[in-house]
């Protein structure tokens, strides 16, 4: 008579599962959170970003020849009194009043979900529905606190360029 060996089969431990299951949860929300409704059609490299939210106007340089950043958009495309979203770049360009074009980060600032959706002078996040002002970038709807982060830059004659 022959007997066999029985082996215990080792199952995974529940650290394991528990991982797998929230590394499938995280993949599906930032897939979610990835959806490219940008209207736009930009498809300019992503410049670099800057701290402040200065704007300069007038003389100096043109888009093609601006401090290593990226041309957006033409003045005109901007609307007065609320903004458009450039998805490639991260960031909202917005003109509070006429000629006066302020920019923001378009990262939500609660969980960092990346947000597309500009209705008015409002920008809403889609992961928890935290709503922002573009035309000062502050909270208008939590669960966010902080406002979004000013992004720089310059307009030279009807050019928008990201600084």
């Amino acid at each position: 008579m022959t007997s066999e060996s029985v082996q215990p089969v080792s199952s995974p431990s529940r650290r394991t599962v528990v991982a797998a299951v929230g590394a499938a949860g995280l993949a599906v929300a930032l897939t979610a959170c990835g959806s490219d409704d940008d209207a736009s059609g930009s498809s300019t490299e992503q410049g670099a970003a800057g701290g402040g939210a200065s704007t300069e106007a007038g003389g100096g340089s043109s888009a093609e020849s601006g401090a290593g950043g990226a041309a957006l958009a033409k003045t005109a495309d901007i609307p007065e009194g609320s903004g458009k979203v450039f998805s490639d770049e991260k960031v909202v360009v917005s003109q509070p009043t006429a000629g006066d074009y302020k920019a923001f980060s378009t990262i939500c600032t609660h969980q960092q979900c990346p947000m597309t959706d500009l209705q008015g002078d409002t920008l809403t996040c889609a992961c928890h529905k935290s709503q922002f002002s573009v035309l000062d970038g502050s909270v208008k709807k939590g669960p966010a606190t902080q406002p979004l982060a000013a992004k720089e830059i310059s307009v030279a004659g009807d050019s928008i360029t990201l600084a």
